[in-house]
């Protein structure tokens, strides 16, 4: 009915599904590192953090992943629309008594026992959606202005506001990112392409001008030398936790700045602790790591005939890639600090049930195409 040509498929690719499990284990590996000094001061339990991550992240994202990896990814198109409008309907809904607000920012939703970020939700949606949109063989949408370029800056103009008003501005640059590429890669005119990028661009560069704190950011990294115990707190701290790692590290549990000096260590900051503790080698395995995958997805989807799948693939791993550029460069100094975690390693359950069911849709694609 969707063009399959089998209902059974062959094997999966085994080298993604093995990568998958490393990224999810080193992740669980160094969250228990981070957090568990952590854990027992605020909560009298050092296992508190890696209990909630593997009860609400991991086993959430086992569930999604093999969900995905059984039905085949076709029928996502029939549903893309429904499920991206559903999302953005759960963003709506973080601006009501149902949002939880923490430090300025609504971005989480509270169902009684149940909470979790919509906005980790629409990678999966926003990507579904713009796949199934672009995959369309009677309209090509690529190529129109008034029926691809126009509706395009629409949609992703009213889902940034959405994010915006929270506010979640790298989330904006990730899922809008990701988007500008997958446009790309389906065959865009290179003009819209420019259009698109200036007026993003300008909005951003209006919206740090206008907002403090992503002011502060900005003059964080660009001056933070000259203000280490102001606005460039953050970048100096995580640059000492790195350079204090050498290049074997200082030993598996062993960072000493992670619980009294670096802000956000099981979250933002988990990269600078890993590198502390396991040294360049083991920060550089796992970039390496990460790069590995992010170009394995790149390859294969240019050898998937079915465009809903090779964009699919497309936009999931320039998610990725986004995200861990943007996590490992502000930490790193490269860029200014963010409050992005990184893919499979940060503490967050929304964001890896998310990437693991991300991963369940990438091994049935490998499946069935």
């Amino acid at each position: 009915m969707f063009g399959v040509r089998s209902k059974s498929g062959h094997n999966p690719d085994y080298t993604l599904l093995a990568l998958v499990f490393l990224l999810t284990a080193f992740g669980l590996m160094m969250l228990s590192s981070a957090s568990s000094e952590l854990g027992k001061i605020k909560f009298n339990d050092s296992y508190f953090y890696i209990k909630h991550q593997l009860i609400n992240g991991l086993a959430i994202g086992v569930i999604g992943f093999f969900l995905m990896y059984k039905i085949n990814y076709q029928y996502l198109k029939k549903f893309a629309l429904p499920l991206f409008i559903f999302s953005l309907g759960l963003i709506a809904l973080v601006f009501t008594k149902f949002g939880n607000e923490i430090n300025g920012a609504r971005r989480w939703l509270d169902f009684g026992p149940i909470g979790f970020q919509p906005a980790e939700i629409l990678k999966l949606t926003f990507v579904i959606y713009l796949a199934a949109w672009l995959s369309n063989p009677k309209i090509q949408r690529a190529k129109s202005f008034f029926e691809g370029f126009l509706p395009f800056i629409i949609i992703s103009g009213f889902m940034a506001v959405l994010l915006l008003l929270q506010p979640a501005t790298s989330m904006v640059v990730i899922l809008l990112g990701a988007g500008v590429i997958v446009y790309f890669l389906s065959g865009a005119d290179w003009k819209h392409l420019l259009i698109f990028g200036a007026i993003g661009i300008l909005t951003l560069g209006a919206l740090v001008y206008a907002t403090p704190y992503r002011m502060q950011r900005i003059i964080g990294f660009v001056g933070g030398a000259n203000d280490s115990q102001g606005a460039g707190y953050h970048l100096n701290e995580a640059l000492i936790a790195i350079g204090s790692g050498g290049w074997t590290g200082v030993g598996f549990g062993e960072s000493k700045t992670k619980t009294n000096y670096l802000p956000a260590p099981i979250d933002d900051s988990i990269f600078a602790v890993a590198a502390e503790e396991l040294g360049f080698i083991g920060a550089g395995s796992l970039v390496a790591i990460f790069g590995f995958f992010v170009v394995k997805l790149f390859w294969m989807a240019r050898n998937i005939r079915d465009t809903f799948g090779r964009y699919l693939i497309f936009g999931f791993a320039s998610i990725i890639a986004i995200q861990t550029i943007i996590n490992i460069g502000s930490i790193s100094g490269l860029m200014p600090i963010t409050g992005i975690p990184l893919p499979f390693i940060s503490y967050g359950g929304t964001a890896l049930a998310v990437f693991l069911t991300m991963s369940g849709i990438i091994a049935n694609i490998s499946k069935y195409s």
